[in-house]
């Protein structure tokens, strides 16, 4: 499903914070803060005549198979990582998610016992959320103006996904029809599920919005286009999952073992050596 959002509908949902903290200015006064807010202000009133923000979602049923998440129908696989260090809770995505059947996992690192919650957990949503192209190329005659303009987008594509998982959890899928919460509860994330983003800390690679794309009939939908790493154009674009478990909850991959390197490699189809370039980060 395609959603189109207007500027104004969602400036009330920026989270200023990280806008500031991307300007430099998290540790300013207040007073220096808010001249910033202002003059952002002003342009999201320009731009909300001449540009729009896109989300795009999708909702699977889903199974879990070892650290794989299963997509439905057509048996599509997300392959994920596991937590691998001492002292971690040794987590994977995957674990909020159903197994298909109670059966331990096929990998060599240590499995969590989330997966054996009582809520069932067959489904799963994909998203992408983007600017309009000319939030980031319309500006380049002044260094200014286009940084003022790359640092709104990329707090309105964040706004969208946003609105658009408070709506897909009490509208079209529904698990949460009674929510009643304050874009400041949204902001300290206080409703049911997770929406876990490519490239954050539990998600890392990259290069998984291949995967995304395809299962999602082309993010091109809404006007983004893939690199040859898996990044997205425009920069102000987001996708990753929702997931709806009432355990779940953000943690960080950290550093993994060559095992699960070469294992995650195969579960992707790839060379460990192509793997190990997308996952410098964590190795």
């Amino acid at each position: 499903m395609i959603l189109t959002y207007s500027i104004g509908e969602l400036v009330p949902y920026i989270n200023w914070l990280y806008f500031y903290h991307a300007w430099g200015v998290s540790r300013q006064t207040e007073a220096g803060q808010q001249q910033l807010r202002q003059e952002a202000e002003e342009r999201l009133q320009r731009y909300d005549r001449c540009y729009h923000v896109h989300a795009l979602f999708e909702l699977f049923p889903a199974h879990s198979e070892g650290d794989d998440i299963v997509v439905e129908p057509g048996e599509e696989r997300i392959p994920l990582l596991r937590q691998q260090q001492e002292g971690s809770e040794h987590l994977c995505l995957a674990d909020f998610i159903a197994p298909h059947q109670s059966t331990p996992s096929p990998n060599t690192h240590r499995p969590s016992p989330i997966t054996h919650h009582p809520s069932p957990n067959t489904q799963i949503s994909l998203f992408a959320t983007s600017v309009d192209i000319g939030m980031e190329t319309d500006f380049d005659a002044d260094p200014f103006e286009k940084m003022m303009a790359q640092l709104v987008a990329d707090r309105l594509a964040e706004a969208a996904a946003e609105v658009m998982h408070r709506d897909v959890r009490t509208r079209y899928w529904g698990y949460a029809p009674d929510e009643q919460l304050t874009i400041s509860d949204l902001h300290a994330e206080r409703f049911q599920g997770i929406r876990p983003a490519v490239g954050y800390p539990s998600l890392p690679d990259v290069s998984l919005n291949f995967v995304i794309d395809r299962l999602l009939g082309g993010m091109s939908q809404i006007g983004i286009r893939l690199t040859e790493s898996g990044a997205m154009k425009p920069h102000a674009s987001v996708s990753g999952l929702m997931i709806s478990h009432p355990q779940a909850h953000y943690f960080c991959i950290g550093k993994i073992g060559e095992d699960q390197l070469r294992d995650y490699a195969r579960r992707r189809g790839l060379p460990v050596e192509t793997m190990r370039r997308f996952l410098s980060a964590n190795l």
